[in-house]
């Protein structure tokens, strides 16, 4: 074999976890390579995984633009802008779409050359094991054989289908259907009241679907702490997204141009709905297919994921595994930080990812972000904690913008004043959890950001006044 193909770190998958790894362990003077399979509609490289091309990138696109429309539809009046004849342009706003995609992809290419990555566009999978190390076949537009004696599994996952409702991507979507509708539905299900279904509803509601959400819960975001999920749900609501909890999903059957969903309702009822469209969002499972982890032992459990231990490392020396495929949250920052502690930790570093600082966000209107524990996990867990919140309303920033729905909530032990969660949902509060997620880093106090000078007028004197109102002395509310 050439040593053109033989590597010292070979990335198999080039999302957030995957390309990550593979900059990072060429920036520690490893030789490396990463193998992506996705193509765009031109047949060209599309690194970047799930998050680039049909998850976080152009959900974030979408979710703008629809909600520019939705402020020029209602909000601009109310600062003396008069907009008439107003007019959604989808076919724009999907090209919009799709150019912030290719941007993504571009500049990961981009970076690759940068770092004297070696890339090879298609799939990656196990060949067996070679002296020192792998042998890994790529097949697709590159068709290759290559030697690592590291070996980074990304694979990331897939949508999770519902029995009996296989996804077509034209009548009955994943998250990837859910990007590319492409008219504007009259009646929109969403079965699925998490992320990618309230996300992608609140889309397709802002430019004139009618949508309704099942969720099998019970409860309204159960991750969520509950006194923000409360808050968010009634928000929600109000805005015109029509949420159905504690549903038990029965028959669906696709006809031509729409999907009925039989299902019974939070009382026992049988209830019947039609819809042009249906989103199902209810999870994503681990993407092991044609990896042929068995050709060398990789080990898998019973979920489908890779086995790893707390260091990501496989049950096969030299193998290691990031990001969706292996245990923890699917976020995509939990994957770049992974990938980059097993690119460390392969050079003889000490690579860290702490999972109690994983901020966690919902890209809604208003946003919602979060960080460590909720109330109801204290409680469960009987630890004496303060709390304390502070309302927009309360906010002269909020005023300005005219967005003060929500509010800023912070956790604190009772005797030692640490911080131990902060959760949020009002406006950008993805920002405004990071100073939240370097406070806890440095394990800091409540009391500590109550402490800190923050600008004013900005969003982020919510902030401070929540840590204030942990020792009952908020300022302004």
């Amino acid at each position: 074999m050439s040593n053109e193909k033989q590597f010292d770190v070979v990335v198999i998958g080039g999302g957030p976890g995957g390309y990550i790894a593979a900059i990072r362990a060429a920036q520690l003077g490893f030789k490396t390579a990463c193998i992506d399979e996705w193509s765009n509609a031109a047949g060209k490289p599309a690194p970047g995984g799930t998050c680039t091309n049909v998850g976080c990138i152009p959900s974030k696109a979408l979710l703008q633009s629809s909600e520019h429309f939705e402020h020029a539809g209602h909000a601009f009046a109310e600062h003396g802008i008069n907009v008439s004849s107003l007019e959604l342009n989808l076919p724009q706003m999907l090209k919009r779409k799709d150019s912030v995609v290719k941007a993504n992809n571009d500049g990961i290419l981009y970076l690759f050359k940068k770092n004297k990555v070696s890339f090879f566009h298609g799939r990656g999978s196990f060949a067996g094991k070679a002296e020192g190390g792998y042998t890994i076949n790529v097949t697709g537009p590159s068709t290759e054989t290559l030697t690592a004696k590291n070996v980074v599994v990304a694979t990331g996952s897939n949508a999770r289908e519902l029995p009996g409702a296989p996804f077509d991507e034209k009548i009955i979507l994943s998250n990837t259907g859910a990007l590319a509708i492409d008219a504007v539905p009259s009646k929109l299900g969403v079965i699925g009241a998490g992320v990618i279904g309230l996300e992608m509803g609140s889309v397709w509601r802002r430019v004139g679907a009618d949508v309704t959400v099942l969720e099998g819960l019970p409860t309204f975001l159960g991750a969520v702490d509950e006194q923000i999920a409360k808050e968010a749900h009634k928000l929600f609501t109000k805005q015109g997204l029509k949420i159905n909890l504690g549903c038990k999903i029965g028959a669906i059957t696709k006809g031509e141009n729409n999907v009925t969903v039989a299902y019974a309702d939070s009382t026992g009822a049988e209830q019947t709905a039609t819809f042009d469209r249906l989103i199902i969002s209810i999870g994503r499972v681990p993407n092991t297919t044609g990896l042929n982890g068995e050709a060398v032992g990789l080990q898998l459990d019973e979920r489908g994921f890779v086995v790893v231990d707390d260091e990501c490392r496989t049950s096969l020396p030299g193998v290691w595994a990031v990001g969706d495929v292996v245990r923890g949250p699917m976020l995509a920052h939990k994957a770049e930080e992974e990938g980059v502690a097993v690119a460390e930790r392969i050079a003889g570093q000490h690579g860290h990812v702490n999972f109690n600082t994983i901020p966690w966000v919902i890209y809604t209107s208003p946003e919602i972000a979060w960080v460590g524990k909720t109330e109801q996990q204290l409680k469960a867990e009987g630890v004496a904690y303060k709390a304390g919140t502070f309302p927009f309303m309360a906010n002269g920033r909020a005023r300005a913008l005219g967005d003060t729905s929500g509010m800023v909530k912070f956790l604190a032990d009772a005797t030692t004043d640490e911080i131990l969660g902060v959760h949020i949902v009002g406006p950008v509060a993805s920002e405004l959890i990071s100073e939240a997620v370097v406070a806890m880093e440095f394990k800091a106090s409540s009391e500590d950001i109550a402490r800190i000078c923050h600008a004013h007028p900005s969003l982020s004197e919510a902030v401070k006044e929540a840590a204030l109102a942990v020792d009952k002395r908020s300022l302004n509310f």
